[in-house]
């Protein structure tokens, strides 16, 4: 199998389950991937296409130097703005992935919020989050794209969109993945026990750092855990593959 077709089944599985666990809404948020080494040409979704009737054929091929409106190449505009720069700008951005998921948005529009070292899963992303806290509408202009790419500096592979949502990206369909998944499963701990009222009991810097590292570190656990999901949708339904 090709270098492209590879990418295109795993982002469509990506999709599929975005939908399975509601992580999207409607048809509004947009996932990409590269398909050359230089990070310029990438596969997206086409506009007005459902997370969960997404396959591997219907996904667009583009590059970043694309002219003109991005609709009649069947990409939404603000899925042009964002994704075109930051694989343009952003080296470590090969995979990205944009979502309004409920959790994590939630607590993107808290005033200051900063992502707590609530338990292990929170842990995970000590140092990797940035934050926009200067929410300016739609991003249909390149200078937002210029700034949002600007934004995911030093390492950093998650931002905060205050008012927004959230933009995670990683070196591959696997890894962008399965932070996407963690990162929900760790602010809907934090709105569940921000909820309570109690004092919460935070992991301190330097164990959190350790479990960062641990995570980076830690074997194969981001491909497996996809390849579980695509063996899933092998069985339930494999026209996503198609």
């Amino acid at each position: 199998m090709s270098r492209e077709l590879q990418v295109r089944k795993e982002l469509a599985a990506a999709f599929r389950w975005a939908a399975r666990l509601n992580l999207h809404e409607a048809v509004a948020n947009h996932f990409s991937m590269a398909i050359s080494d230089d990070g310029q040409l990438f596969v997206i979704n086409r506009a007005g296409t459902h997370f969960s009737q997404a396959n591997a054929s219907g996904l667009v091929t583009v590059d970043t130097a694309m002219k003109g409106d991005s609709l009649q190449y069947g990409v939404d505009p603000t899925a042009w703005v964002l994704h075109s720069y930051l694989h343009r700008n952003v080296a470590h951005a090969k995979c990205v992935l944009h979502t309004h998921m409920p959790y994590t948005t939630a607590l993107a529009c808290l005033k200051d919020f900063e992502f707590l070292m609530l338990d292990q899963n929170a842990s995970a992303f000590y140092g990797r989050i940035a934050y926009d806290r200067h929410y300016a509408g739609m991003a249909l202009d390149p200078s937002e794209g210029e700034r949002i790419a600007s934004l995911l500096v030093d390492g950093k592979d998650v931002l905060f969109m205050g008012n927004h949502g959230v933009m995670v990206v990683g070196e591959s369909v696997a890894q962008a993945f399965d932070s996407l998944y963690y990162l929900e499963k760790a602010a809907q701990l934090q709105v569940l026990a921000l909820s309570t009222g109690r004092p919460l009991q935070l992991v301190d810097d330097e164990t959190a750092a350790l479990v960062a590292k641990q995570t980076r570190e830690y074997p194969g656990v981001a491909v497996l855990h996809f390849e579980a999901l695509m063996h899933i949708l092998d069985n339930e339904c494999p026209d996503y593959a198609k």
